[in-house]
């Protein structure tokens, strides 16, 4: 596989600045709310159990994590939350799905409209852009991790080296990997209905996960000119920054 395209708002949390941090936890508490929608034990609701592990990796209070929880099954009154998704296409014809939550759907339809517009892009129809994509389960793994080890003396030991960490998500039930370019991440893709499990035998064989999550897949990326792909990088910078937007999936090959 080669790779999907996601510009995730709230992916890679260590790395937010403290500027950012109040909006992101903001964004999260909504993922959290609108997963608990469907149910508030994390044991009998996926959804609900991957957003609070986005969460906590981005070192979200608990009592915000609690708060959130509390709003979506409703102890703390009406939430009128709801999740939109916009269907695009941006420069050099790249197709896009931007995942968006919202107490607001008109106002977030015309700030997106906007922000598309300014980089050459615009809304979709409804199903045009949407079949080129299927929704899998993503497991990320930091392969230079250190994993908590008792026996050692520094109480950790390295991430075991490429050849066997593929060897391992096989195992595990991956359906394929992906190393990105500069080998400092590994994704892993499983079917949705495999993911749990897929990581609990990652976890028996001791390999840390990053995070996880489930994504939406291009089936054909494509590629695009360097041009085009300096505008699509602003273009996702600037719609990550609103409010509502949560996630930004796109076929550009990378």
């Amino acid at each position: 596989m080669s790779g999907h395209s996601k510009w995730a708002t709230t992916h890679r949390q260590k790395e937010i600045v403290d500027a950012k941090r109040g909006a992101v936890f903001t964004k999260l508490a909504n993922l959290i709310t609108m997963a608990a929608k469907r149910g508030g034990d994390l044991n009998a609701n996926p959804s609900l159990r991957t957003a609070v592990e986005k969460a906590r990796a981005a070192s979200m209070p608990k009592d915000n994590i609690e708060r959130a929880i509390k709003r979506g099954v409703g102890e703390l009154g009406k939430e009128n939350l709801e999740e939109v998704n916009y269907e695009a296409f941006g420069p050099g014809g790249i197709a896009l799905i931007i995942e968006a939550i919202t107490d607001n759907k008109n106002r977030a339809l015309a700030e997106i409209k906007r922000i598309l517009q300014k980089y050459s892009g615009k809304l979709a129809e409804s199903g045009s852009v949407k079949w080129l994509f299927e929704r899998k389960g993503v497991i990320t793994i930091n392969p230079n991790d250190q994993i908590p080890y008792k026996t050692e003396p520094s109480g950790y030991r390295p991430m075991p080296k490429k050849e066997d960490l593929e060897l391992k998500a096989i195992e595990a039930g991956a359906e394929d990997i992906f190393w990105h370019k500069d080998e400092n991440m590994l994704d892993l893709y499983t079917k949705t209905e495999d993911l749990e499990k897929v990581k609990e035998s990652l976890n028996n064989q001791g390999i840390k996960i990053e995070l996880t999550s489930l994504d939406l897949v291009a089936k054909d990326p494509i590629e695009v000119t360097q041009k085009d792909k300096e505008t699509l990088e602003k273009l996702f910078e600037e719609l990550s920054e609103n409010d509502a937007v949560q996630d930004i999936y796109s076929n550009l090959k990378t």
